[in-house]
This record gives C-alpha cells, structure tokens and sequence, in this order.
C-alpha cells in the first residue's frame, strides 16, 4: 500500500494517532489527513488510496468497506430503536466505551474505557482501565458480539458506549473507529486501539491485547 486517507472530524488527536499508529508498522506509506469539508468540495480526491473515516460526517458518495455501518452509527435514535426491539437490550445514555477489536477470526475485548466530566470546563477526561464484574462483562460482551453479528460488521476497532439501569447494561451508541475516548489507550494499552485499528483494517493478526505493568 502506498497512500493512505485520514477522515479526521472536529477531534483531531484520533487522527494524529492512527497517523503514527500507521507509521509504526508501514512507515514508507503516505498518510494524508483531511477534513470532511475537504472532501465535499473535492479538494481532496481518494484516488486508490485506503480511506479510513474518523469521523460519522461523511459524504454518502464516500466509498469504503463499513458504509452500512457507518450509516446505522450516524443515527442514534434508530440505532436505539433497532437494538431494544431485536436485541431486547435496555437503551439510554451512558460514559463508558467497551473497545472491541473485531479480527478476521473473531473479537477481542480491550478494557472499559470510563468518563468523567471535568468539574470546570465539563468536558471528559477518559481512564482505562475501568474494573468492572465478571457478570457485566459478561454481558457487555454478549452484547457486543451480538450487534456487530446483527450488522455484519467489517474487521475494525469498535467503541460500543453504554450505561447502567439497575443491574442492566444500557446500550447508547456505537462508533465504528476509535473515536475520542480510545486517545487513554496510547500507553496504557498494548497494542493501542489505533494500531488495532490499523491492524484490522490490512488484516494483521492480533493475538492479544493487554495492559501495560504498572497501570492500575
């Protein structure tokens, strides 16, 4: 491969990361990055390069291989809609992210990732790892398995954002890329979400993911 295509939206560190996460294991590829306005107005042409979106924002004309994903995804309330009545999972808001880092063989789950507002500007603040019960995980998994099988999604590292009713997981929404909150697993996580993604994305194995010593 030769030329790659960053979709980047309004976050810019995601892009940045899948930049040098891309750099690492194909340092003579040339990644460009670019906004989605860019792409509207055609300033920048995909040509044969490997697009790899950032952001939900993207043109319908925009051809890659998680297009029906990326549609569901955009749509929050249907989403919702369509997990409570075929999956008959709870839904509601939540800050918490399961990253899954779907492979040609099959899913791994990296820890939670949780959010915390900050008390003066409100925005989060991410941490990983999040410990939580072997019954919610159980669960989350199950969940997780179960949707990307219902969407017949394509390898890439997922972030499935959920909360809690009750003794409940509640689903909120999914993000077909590692969005914002996958930023906490550069140096925390081995391999990172974003070289996960990568790898997903060229069909690399990965066998698996783990914490790094020292972080609690």
């Amino acid at each position: 491969m030769s030329k790659v295509l960053i979709v980047a939206g309004g976050e810019k560190g995601p892009a940045a990361s899948l930049k040098a996460a891309i750099a690492q294991s194909h340092p003579l590829t040339e990644v460009n990055i670019c906004g989605v306005s860019q792409l509207n107005s055609g300033a920048i042409a995909p040509g044969g390069a490997i697009v790899c979106p950032l952001t939900l924002d993207v043109p319908e004309n925009l051809v890659f291989p998680a297009q029906d994903v990326f549609r569901f995804c955009r749509n929050v309330s249907a989403a919702r809609d369509r997990v409570a009545q075929e999956l008959q999972v709870p839904v509601g808001g939540g800050n918490f992210w399961l990253p899954v880092v779907l492979t040609a063989k099959g899913p791994l789950y990296a820890e939670v990732i949780g959010g915390e507002p900050d008390k003066q500007s409100g925005e989060l603040s991410y941490s990983q790892p999040v410990h939580l019960s072997d019954v919610w995980r159980q669960q989350l998994y199950e969940l997780a398995y179960r949707l990307l099988n219902l969407l017949n999604a394509p390898p890439a590292t997922y972030l499935m954002q959920f909360g809690f009713v009750g003794e409940r997981i509640c689903f909120d929404r999914l993000w077909p890329f590692p969005a914002a909150p996958a930023i906490v697993s550069v140096g925390v996580q081995v391999p990172d979400l974003f070289v996960c993604h990568w790898s997903c994305l060229t069909n690399k194995p990965i066998y698996d993911i783990q914490i790094c010593s020292g972080v609690t």
